[in-house]
């Protein structure tokens, strides 16, 4: 029965939020769905035109983030919602990762995935407007964990030694969520950076900010990072608890909610 209340509800769920130049809504046809594919393409797949689909797409929702004077696309990305955590093993992610230290989390749970903002825009209140959607949609649904793949670009993890022994040292899971290794290349930060000690400016300057946005509402990753040839990622598994986050943090994202 709750599976179907929240389908009814989104359904319902058309302009999410509406902040000065920037309003927020779910795809609403496959058109819509192939602007996201198309935006994705060109961040993902290094620019020019084409889509970047999978199987995910068909189940999933989508959020678009648009200009609102002239309704081009800057922003989109993707959930899957599932009742609980056993069935997290539907979700894009458990590809990836051994996920059964999630399967006793009782409420609802949410994969947000395929984030990207255009590359030719900088505006820093896409990101805030994208999280008052996702922010809108957690309180609705009274979603329990929210959870996804967080990416660093390319494949390199000299690159970013810096901010993996920073998640090493402060943002690991806790032990009884902590994922397991599942894909056959991964990068063992926590264990080959244990007495990595992480210079934070160059840490912050190499965190993706997704992933930011996460760590700063109390977000936690996995201890390893996936080497994705595919997307030409690396990426770690990220999960915040709604309980989890800070009162004060969750004010600012309700206060932009429209």
């Amino acid at each position: 029965m709750r599976r179907c209340n929240i389908v009814s509800r989104c359904a319902k769920y058309k302009d999410v939020n509406v902040a000065g130049r920037y309003s927020t809504r779910f795809a609403e046809n496959e058109a819509d769905i192939e602007s996201a594919q198309a935006l994705r393409f060109k961040t993902f797949r290094g620019g020019g035109e084409g889509l970047d689909t999978d199987a995910f797409d068909q189940i999933c929702k989508h959020i678009l983030v648009e200009e609102t004077d002239s309704g081009h696309l800057v922003c989109t990305f993707r959930l899957l919602p599932l009742a609980n955590g056993s069935e997290i093993e539907k979700s894009y992610s458990a590809q990836f990762y051994e996920l059964s230290s999630l399967h006793d989390i009782e409420g609802m749970i949410v994969e947000m995935g395929r984030f990207c903002i255009d590359p030719d825009y900088k505006d820093p209140d896409i990101l805030r407007v994208a999280w008052s959607a996702m922010t809108r949609y957690v309180d609705e649904n009274d979603v329990e964990l929210l959870f996804g793949c967080s990416s660093f670009s390319g494949t390199d993890s000299e690159e970013y030694i810096d901010a993996f022994a920073l998640l090493k040292e402060r943002y690991l899971a806790p032990k009884r969520r902590l994922p397991k290794i599942k894909a056959p290349k991964v990068f063992r930060f926590a264990a080959k950076l244990k007495l990595k000690k992480p210079n934070l400016k160059l840490a912050q300057r190499r965190m993706p900010p997704l992933l930011r946005t996460y760590l700063v509402m109390g977000g936690w990753v996995s201890d390893h990072a996936v080497v994705d040839n595919d997307m030409n990622t690396l990426h770690v598994f990220t999960g915040l608890e709604i309980k989890g986050i800070p009162a004060n943090r969750k004010r600012l994202l309700r206060a932009t909610v429209g």
